[in-house]
C-alpha cells in the first residue's frame, strides 16, 4: 500500500477520524471526570502528540534523505556512462564503436527504468539491462586481457563505474522506510486521536473540530509515502541527466 500514497491518504484519514469518534463515544459512556483527572488526561495527550510529531518528523527526514539519494545516484550514473563513452576512444576503432553503440542503448534502458511504472515492462527493462551489461563487459574484456596497459585500464575502470552505479541506484530504490516504522507511526496516531476524542468536553455538534488532527496526520503520511515511493508517488526522480546524456549521444 505504501507504493500508492493516495490510498495511504484516504485510509489513514478514515482510520484517524473513526478513532477520534470512538474516543468521543467512549467518553460519552463514562462518568464526568474531575478536574485532576482532566489535567492528567491533558498531560498524556500532549505527551502523545509530541511523540507523534517527533516520529513523523524523523520519518519525513528519512524519506527526504532517500529521495535525495536517488537523485544523486541518477546524476552519478549519467556521469559514469558519459565518462566511459569518451574513454572508449582509448580502445581500437572497432571496439570503441561497439562499446559506444552499446552505451547508447544502455542509456535508453536506464531512462526507461526511471520513467516506467508497469511491472511487466520493468521486468523486460531489467532483463535488457543485464544483457547490455554483459555485452559491455565482454566488449572491453578481450582487448584489456590482450593489452593490459595503463591506458586500457582507464577504460576498464570506467566500465566498472558504469556497472557499479547501476547497482547503487537499484539499492537506493530498494531502501525504503521499514514496515515497523509505519506500524509504529500508525499506532501512535490512532492513540492520539482516541485520546483527543476522549478528552472532549462538549460532544454535541462539536465533532467537526476533531477532523483537523486526522486531516493533518493523514496529509503528513501522504507526503512521507510519496517521497518514499520511487514509482507510485507524485514526487518522483526525473532522469534529467540521463535524458540529456541520451540526446547528446544520439546527436550526429
Amino acid at each position: 500500500m505504501m507504493d500508492y500514497p493516495l490510498i495511504v491518504l484516504v485510509v489513514s484519514l478514515v482510520v484517524m477520524w473513526c478513532s477520534a469518534k470512538t474516543g468521543a463515544y467512549l467518553r460519552k459512556r463514562q462518568q464526568d471526570l474531575d478536574e485532576a483527572e482532566c489535567e492528567d488526561l491533558g498531560v498524556i495527550l500532549a505527551a502523545t502528540l509530541t511523540l507523534l510529531g517527533l516520529i513523523i518528523g524523523f520519518s519525513f527526514s528519512m524519506a527526504v534523505g532517500r529521495y535525495d539519494q536517488r537523485k544523486n545516484y541518477e546524476e552519478a550514473e549519467a556521469n559514469a556512462i558519459g565518462t566511459e563513452y569518451f574513454r572508449a576512444g582509448l580502445l581500437p576503432a572497432a571496439d570503441a564503436s561497439k562499446v559506444r553503440e552499446l552505451l547508447t542503448h544502455y542509456v535508453n534502458q536506464r531512462v526507461l527504468f526511471y520513467t516506467t511504472r508497469g511491472a511487466s515492462e520493468l521486468d523486460q527493462i531489467d532483463a535488457s539491462t543485464v544483457r547490455l551489461q554483459s555485452d559491455l563487459w565482454s566488449a572491453i574484456q578481450g582487448y584489456a586481457v590482450a593489452q593490459p596497459t595503463p591506458v586500457v585500464a582507464l577504460a576498464v575502470s570506467g566500465m566498472n563505474d558504469v556497472l557499479n552505479s547501476q547497482g547503487y541506484t537499484q539499492a537506493a530504490w530498494w531502501n525504503r522506510i521499514p514496515t515497523a516504522g509505519w506500524a509504529m507511526m500508525g499506532a501512535i496516531a490512532i492513540c492520539c486521536n482516541l485520546l483527543l476524542g476522549y478528552s472532549s468536553h462538549q460532544l454535541k455538534g462539536n465533532m467537526k473540530r476533531f477532523f483537523i488532527l486526522p486531516l493533518v496526520v493523514s496529509v503528513s503520511f501522504f507526503l512521507i509515502a510519496d517521497l518514499d515511493s520511487p514509482r507510485g508517488g507524485v514526487i518522483r526522480v526525473s532522469p534529467q541527466n540521463l535524458m540529456s546524456l541520451s540526446s547528446i549521444l544520439r546527436a550526429p
